[in-house]
């Protein structure tokens, strides 16, 4: 087994309809099954799944901006170094043509003029409690300087949520399914259709 392979085998052909359905979806929303859903998923009770699903559903009814929970989202798979997170909310944020600048430049966010100051309370947050696992006071009041109670909430849910699947992908050596490059792919056929 080489470094970048997972460390159970990927599953080719899930048991139950269920499983095959989802299967099915992933190929046509992603052009392949995700890794994560063939190693870990595969293995694991139907309505285990179906949780990564449910976790970006629950984040659209969180009252941020979605630009922000990508932000926060890659941030913490940032510290954590996993790649496949890291790559599929890089992918998600392209898909909804997010600033793609910003997720360059996010290693350095605190400097850079890409983010605001409400943007940079919250990743500070986010990078404290990722690499600390615990916050300051002074960080959290930088944070309550900008967001409601529910939002730091919906930011405590983000950041939380995406150590779960840094976690699971991480301890199954689950790597990058390279989804930016599909994306990024994607485009350019798109720019030279219009050019036509």
């Amino acid at each position: 087994m080489n470094n970048t392979e997972p460390f159970l085998p990927p599953v080719e052909k899930p048991g139950g309809l269920m499983m095959k359905l989802l299967y099915r979806m992933s190929r046509k929303q992603f052009g392949k099954v995700m890794t994560p859903m063939k190693v870990f998923g595969a293995r694991m009770p139907f309505t285990f799944s179906r949780m990564g699903g449910r976790v970006y559903q629950l984040d659209r009814k969180l009252d941020l901006p979605p630009e922000l929970v990508y932000l926060v989202r890659h941030q913490v798979a940032r510290i954590n170094v996993c790649e496949f997170c890291m790559d599929i909310g890089r992918y998600k944020a392209m898909r909804e043509l997010m600033a793609e600048e910003k997720f360059q430049a996010i290693s350095d966010y605190p400097e850079s003029a890409l983010f605001t100051p409400a943007e940079k309370a919250a990743l500070d947050y986010a990078t404290e409690l990722t690499r600390d696992k615990r916050v300051s006071p002074e960080t959290f009041s930088a944070l309550a300087g900008y967001y409601s109670s529910t939002q730091i909430c919906g930011i405590v849910y983000l950041i939380a949520s995406e150590h779960l699947s840094n976690l699971t992908n991480i301890g199954l050596n689950i790597h990058s399914d390279m989804f930016c490059d599909i994306q990024a792919r994607a485009r350019s056929q798109s720019q030279q259709y219009e050019l036509r």
